[in-house]
């Protein structure tokens, strides 16, 4: 149960401090702006959902994930 416990402090850790380098501004140019993001912008208002974004993150962090499990 300990490794439990000290693996979720250092994903939380981690995640943080990926946190705080996007907010540094710090961010690739990229990140959001991919082809298939959908981007809607109609006099004062605006929609975006990054699809493409997502999908390419949720990805990366699944084989992130599968590697640190093996």
């Amino acid at each position: 149960m300990r490794e439990i416990g000290k693996f979720l402090v250092i994903i939380g850790v981690v995640i943080a401090l990926i946190g705080l380098i996007f907010w540094g501004g710090f961010a690739p140019k990229w990140l959001g702006r991919l082809p298939g993001d959908v981007r809607i912008e109609r006099g004062n208002s605006a929609f975006y959902f990054p699809i493409v974004t997502c999908i390419i993150l949720s990805i990366l962090l699944s084989l992130l994930l599968s590697i640190f499990r093996r």
